[in-house]
């Protein structure tokens, strides 16, 4: 009886780690999940907004950028694919484990399932349920032998019962464990193909590289000529940022033109943008980010290094640009040889809009989040539809990728 209880309790633990390692694998096999259907996607908004066939005649500057995107998502992709695949692995292993030990708790139910049906008619045959009672000393025994067959019939239904369970979750686990095969066997093809998409796409890339080399002083002048719009263009954000502050500060008789004053009214606004930092939408309704915020080292050239204030974001032809918050336009970028541009301020944040065909607000103009501020230029020579997009806390530069929900 004692080793009885002793292996029902076993099974007992045994159940609920299980349950507990099945419950923890599948809520991360759906993050994994998750993810990895996010970067496919990615994949393909890469495919659609930076190697469109109209797009393949853009400078080799903008090609060797977004094939390096495109080879380093590809790259997560594998990498996630191939912790999907672990962890299945792990999970069949579970199942594979939890099958063997379904299959002999079963051996013991039906082995002392029969033990009871045996007993039972061996009871029957030598004396009836009747004669048995009526065979009591006193009324006590009686009660006792009643309640004792009770409890004996009982028990061979539950014993009964447990067979039953048993069985549906043995063959539960059984289909469990040949979906979980089926799914490996598919992630580990999708895996395989991946792998081959890369080796090509870096083949691609070596071979850009070796054009590249070919023209060294016109890969060398357009990195040039890409640098020095970019400064131009922090440049002018920047002047503008200080020419509010010095102008509001100047209502306030304050000097400083580094740092806002803030109304009550101004201050309220600042906190509730704070407040949403992560959670701020994006400045185009769909898009991918192209170039993130930050120096970085260029691909052929390690020692040349490239300066991003913003981060710059592709998106469809015609789209068009919209506020990330509330706020009040303080003024319209017009860079010379460049595109426009839309500054908000949002209390003591200012957020901009750069490379803009058509600006459909005006200095001064209350706006709400969401609220449209103008088109998103189109380059015609390679097609690309590209955002800038900078955040500044008075003259403070900010990475918007902090702010901006998934960026």
């Amino acid at each position: 009886m004692i080793d009885k209880i002793s292996y029902c309790v076993c099974c007992l633990i045994f159940t609920f780690f299980i349950s507990i390692s099945a419950n923890a694998q599948t809520s991360e096999q759906k993050a994994l999940e998750s993810k990895r259907e996010r970067l496919q996607q990615e994949i393909k908004e890469i495919n659609r907004l930076l190697f469109a066939e109209k797009k393949e005649k853009g400078t080799v500057l903008d090609q060797m950028e977004a094939l390096d995107k495109r080879i380093n998502v590809r790259q997560e992709l594998i990498r996630v694919t191939n912790q999907q695949s672990n962890l299945l692995n792990r999970q069949i292993n579970v199942n594979i484990r939890s099958i063997s030990k379904l299959r002999e708790d079963l051996k013991i139910l039906r082995d002392d399932y029969a033990n009871l049906i045996q007993k039972s008619y061996q009871n029957k045959a030598q004396s009836n349920r009747l004669m048995f009672l009526l065979s009591s000393e006193n009324f006590y025994q009686a009660f006792k032998r009643l309640q004792y067959m009770e409890q004996y019939a009982k028990h061979r239904k539950k014993q009964g019962e447990d067979i039953i369970t048993k069985t549906n979750e043995l063959a539960t686990l059984n289909q469990d464990l040949v979906t979980q095969r089926k799914t490996k066997e598919q992630l580990l093809a999708e895996n395989k193909k991946v792998k081959n998409e890369l080796l090509n796409e870096i083949e691609s890339q070596k071979n850009l590289l070796r054009s590249i080399r070919q023209n060294e002083t016109k890969y060398t002048a357009a990195i040039a000529e890409k640098q020095k719009e970019s400064r131009k263009i922090d440049r002018e954000i920047e002047r503008l940022i200080k020419s509010a502050i010095a102008s509001t500060n100047k209502k306030a008789g304050k000097s400083s033109r580094t740092k806002f004053v803030l109304t009550p009214e101004a201050k309220l606004v600042a906190n509730n943008f704070s407040a949403n930092k992560g959670k701020l939408i994006w400045p185009v309704e769909k898009g991918i980010k192209s170039q993130g915020y930050g120096v970085y080292n260029d691909k052929l050239y390690p020692g040349i290094k490239h300066r991003n204030n913003g981060v710059t974001i592709a998106t469809d032809q015609g789209s068009k640009a919209r506020a990330i918050f509330e706020g009040e336009v303080i003024a319209i970028l017009t860079v010379p040889g460049g595109s426009r541009g839309v500054q908000i301020k949002h209390g003591n944040y200012i957020s901009t809009y750069y490379n803009l065909s058509n600006v459909y607000v005006k200095k001064g103009d209350k706006v709400l989040v969401k609220e449209v501020l103008g088109d998103i230029y189109t380059n015609r020579f390679d097609g690309t539809t590209k955002l800038k997009f900078y955040l500044y806390q008075d003259s403070n530069r900010l990475n918007p990728e902090d702010w901006i929900y998934q960026l």
